[in-house]
């Protein structure tokens, strides 16, 4: 019994280790598909890392490089699924499927609505293609940062777990005084 309980006590004493995951995400921008591969702590792949792109049977469909801040770009040419892979080392390895719903919507067939002017009195704008390209990559770099930061938050404890965790482990613990109490009653009596 004593040994268990210097086995319990071992345990206990034992330092968590400092885990990480990790972390990739692709969108589209215009024709292209962008992404970001990176760690849950934060770190992102190192410039140069090499993507390779495949498709569901895993036939290669090209290749591309990570640059600066863990970003890719890579442009499509078929309307199928693909897979991006990024090997970062260590056994850290990316791996992301993008369907064909998310793909550029010039893979898709689709084309954008044609606007006509309006003759009602009220005066509406149509935005011109340019415009609209302008307005979603401002939109797209404004929320880089929040994507990064959901994702690196994902991976975070919170106080719930941790007090959870702490919890657990005075559970266990109780579980095995009581059981090396009911031990020695029986030995008592």
């Amino acid at each position: 019994m004593r040994k268990f309980l210097v086995l319990i006590a071992l345990l206990a004493l034992t330092t968590p280790a400092d885990a990480h995951k990790v972390i990739a995400s692709a969108w589209t921008d215009g024709a292209d598909i962008e992404g970001e591969v990176g760690l849950s702590n934060g770190d992102v792949a190192l410039e140069g890392t090499a993507v390779e792109v495949f498709d569901l049977d895993d036939n290669l469909l090209g290749e591309t490089k990570i640059g600066k801040e863990g970003l890719f770009r890579f442009t499509p040419t078929k309307a199928i699924p693909h897979k991006f892979r990024a090997n970062l080392g260590a056994g850290h390895v990316a791996t992301l499927i993008m369907q064909v719903d998310e793909l550029p919507d010039h893979l898709k067939g689709e084309t954008a609505p044609v606007q006509t002017p309006s003759q009602s009195t009220d005066q509406s704008v149509a935005v011109s293609g340019d415009m609209q390209k302008l307005v979603a990559k401002a939109v797209r770099k404004e929320i880089q940062p929040l994507r990064k930061e959901i994702a690196s938050y994902k991976e975070k404890n919170d106080l719930q777990t941790i007090m959870g965790g702490i919890g657990y482990i005075l559970g266990l613990t109780g579980i095995a005084f009581y059981m090396a109490a009911r031990c020695k009653e029986k030995k008592g009596e």
